[in-house]
C-alpha cells in the first residue's frame, strides 16, 4: 500500500532577497496524490511568483506521479507570471526526470541551498 503525499507550505528568501514558496513533498507521489499537489501549488501560486518543489521527503514516485508533476509544470509556463524549480531528488528520481524532459520546465537543483543561491 502507497503512503499518502504529504504537503507542507514554507517561505524562504533567496540571495535576491524575494520571497519563495517551498512545497515540500513526502510519503509517495501517485495518482492519488493528484488533487493534494494540485490544490497546494494552486494556493501557494498566488502567493509568491516562484515556486520550490523539495522531493528530499519523498519514498516513490510513479509514472502517474510523474505525470502530475508535468502538468503542474505545465500550468505554471502557461502562466508567465513565476518560475518553479526542484531540489532533493534522489539520483534514480533526478536521472527519471532528466529523461521525461522536466528540465524544459523546472531547473534541478542539488539541494536548497543552491537553489535559493540561484533563485
Amino acid at each position: 500500500m502507497q503512503e499518502v503525499t504529504k504537503i507542507t507550505n514554507r517561505t524562504a528568501t533567496a540571495a535576491s532577497g524575494e520571497k519563495i514558496s517551498i512545497l515540500a513533498f513526502a510519503g509517495d507521489i501517485s495518482s492519488t496524490s493528484k488533487e493534494a499537489i494540485l490544490a497546494a501549488y494552486h494556493n501557494v501560486n498566488n502567493s509568491t511568483p516562484k515556486i520550490l518543489l523539495d522531493f528530499t521527503g519523498i519514498d516513490y514516485i510513479n509514472s502517474s506521479g510523474i505525470a502530475i508533476i508535468i502538468q503542474m509544470l505545465l500550468e505554471a509556463n502557461k502562466s508567465a507570471s513565476g518560475t518553479i524549480g526542484i531540489f532533493g531528488l534522489s539520483p534514480h528520481f533526478k536521472k527519471v526526470f532528466t529523461m521525461v524532459g522536466i528540465q524544459k520546465y523546472a531547473k534541478l537543483y542539488s539541494d536548497e541551498s543552491e537553489a535559493l543561491k540561484e533563485e
